[in-house]
């Protein structure tokens, strides 16, 4: 063999030997250590504390088998800072903050959080060994097991911190907090707040947010939880797939939560009816003894679901800017309500009707900026694709039966019956437009706002679908019960005309109104407008909960707490 390949085999073997040393190093835990005094075991937490650190580094933060910390690099930075010293105990001893940090952790579930996340078992187990079971074992000396609940409180508080200041959802195109990640620096300043203030409580309170909304959920979530029944329930399906299979399902349903006598001896529809009608009634909504889809969801929503909604709208309030603005329009879909909001008063409240689930009215932030009076209504081409091409081609006086205008290019009126309909699948040349008046899907009052989805807040000529209870009903847009107390309420505020005593635009609008002609004014003083998806309030220090018409709420619980 050559000097050259002696040399290249040395050094191919010197490479081997420091790989297998590095992993061998990687895979090796610290040794356990067990010290003699309470003092020594103080002395000897910080080289434990720092060999544990390196070893999550190491190993994707596992410092046990079953301890992982969830913010292993953080927690260096916050040790490193420390220099490796105790932060949460004390000679044998914890000290106040570790106490009212394990005490938070186990009432996490009172601010939308689960206490699972926060190493509630084994940080449970640990102080077991400490203070309940060390007379027999002394695991009080244990260094290892001190470090090791150490290191589990410090990730534990960051991940708190950054859960209670941003909460657990993605950010997407409508929030508006600017901190949307929070920096090394930031955690490392809020151990030196808890360090100076004392107060974990002090703490948590900063970082919540100073939503009233997210402050009344928070006040029912106790009363939730007392009387929350975590049984799990049999599954129904929808009922179009089997109807024998959906009636059997529903008895077992009914008899599981004693709406019903038995599951065994199918019941006759009478009987069937009146138990769904007491289900109804007990969940609040309306009772008609029907099993519908609403009633349906409401059957497959146990109470373990409805707190993960809980969870979901809580950290939804921490998606909005840390302060709104003095004067907004909040619109909540799943509510079916709008409320006009004044600093702190709420000086409109109107029930609304927004879009079906498969023409969903769209979460967005804008601003009020026109209103029209006897508006026009130009249809959209989705519209026209699902309803209007079907029913022209089987019937081209559609259209002037129902009002509607077609217009051409040039803005001229076309006879839809001189219209080769057939060979139009996915759209026609020609705008579909309906008049204004009284019976205008619009009805007389339009509220424009600057959006890509081309929807709108308005009147309706089917005043009657606000007696409904589930009002997810149009084909986008919001319709708005109390429109004429919304727009007197923009005018009088406008800057155009806000504190000068007399106000002609709204004297100018009623006469619009009266003789029904359509106008244009522009809102000078743009109201904010917020429409948001919350499917719970709280309310009388309890929670209201709305259906989940998009199922929005479902399809996070699926992506971000899965297992809860």
């Amino acid at each position: 063999m050559s000097k050259q390949s002696c040399n290249w085999l040395f050094i191919l073997i010197v490479q081997s030997l420091l790989i297998f040393q590095a992993c061998k190093n990687k895979s090796k835990k610290p040794a356990v250590i067990i010290a003699k005094t309470p003092q020594e075991l103080e002395q000897q937490s910080t080289d434990v504390i720092h060999s544990l650190i390196e070893y999550a580094s190491a190993n994707n933060g596992k410092i046990e088998d079953s301890i992982i910390l969830t913010q292993p690099g953080n927690v260096q930075m916050i040790y490193e800072k420390k220099e490796f010293k105790p932060l949460w105990s004390k000679e044998e001893k914890w000290n106040s903050l570790a106490d009212s940090l394990f005490t938070f952790i186990n009432d996490a579930k009172l601010y939308g959080l689960f206490p699972e996340d926060y190493h509630q078992d084994q940080i449970t187990g640990i102080r077991t060994k400490f203070f309940i079971d060390s007379n027999t074992n002394g695991d009080r000396k244990n260094v290892t097991l001190w470090s090791q609940a150490e290191l589990m409180l410090t990730d534990a508080l960051i991940q708190i911190i950054k859960d209670v200041k941003l909460g657990r959802l993605s950010r997407d195109s409508i929030t508006l907090r600017k901190d949307s990640v929070l920096k090394d620096e930031y955690y490392l300043q809020q151990f030196n707040i808890l360090a100076q203030s004392g107060s974990l409580d002090l703490l948590i309170r900063s970082l919540e947010p100073k939503h009233r909304g997210y402050h009344l959920l928070k006040a029912g979530i106790k009363k939730f939880l007392d009387s929350a029944d975590y049984r799990v329930y049999s599954f129904v399906p929808a009922p179009a797939v089997n109807a024998d299979t959906f009636k059997r399902a529903l008895q077992k349903r009914l008899f599981e939560e004693g709406f019903i006598t038995s599951d065994s001896i199918q019941s006759d529809s009478v009987r069937l009816s009146k138990a769904i009608k007491r289900f109804q009634q007990k969940k609040g909504i309306t009772a008609d003894g029907k099993a519908g889809e609403a009633t349906v969801r409401m059957l497959n929503t146990s109470d373990r679901e409805r707190f993960i909604r809980i969870a979901i709208t809580m950290d939804r309030y921490k998606m909005l800017p840390e302060k709104m603005p003095e004067k907004y329009i909040w619109v909540n879909l799943p509510g079916f309500y709008l409320q006009l909001w004044d600093v702190d008063t709420m000086k409109i409240f109107s029930k609304i009707v927004c879009g079906k689930p498969y023409t969903r009215s769209p979460v967005l932030t804008s601003a009020i900026s026109e209103m029209i009076t006897y508006p026009q209504w130009t249809m959209p081409n989705s519209i026209i694709v699902k309803e209007i091409l079907p029913a022209v081609k089987k019937n081209p006086g559609y259209l002037i039966r129902k009002g509607f205008s077609l217009i051409d290019a040039k803005g001229d009126e076309v006879d839809p019956y001189f219209v080769d309909w057939a060979k139009y699948k996915k759209g026609i040349p020609y705008k579909v437009v309906q008049g204004s008046g009284d019976d205008n899907a619009l009805g007389v009052m339009k509220f424009n706002f600057n959006n890509k989805y081309s929807v709108y807040l308005h009147d309706t000529n089917q005043r009657y679908l606000f007696g409904k209870d589930s009002r997810a009903l149009s084909h986008g847009c919001v319709r708005v019960q109390e429109w004429e107390k919304m727009a007197y309420y923009i005018l009088r505020n406008d800057s155009a005309v806000a504190g000068k005593g007399s106000f002609p635009m709204i004297d100018s609008m009623n006469t619009w109104l009266k003789r029904k002609e359509k106008h244009s004014i522009i809102v000078h003083n743009m109201s904010p407008l917020f429409i948001r998806y919350f499917t719970c309030d709280g309310k009388n220090d309890g929670i209201v909960f709305y259906d989940d018409i998009y199922e929005e709420d479902k399809k996070l619980r699926e992506k971000f707490f899965t297992g809860k």
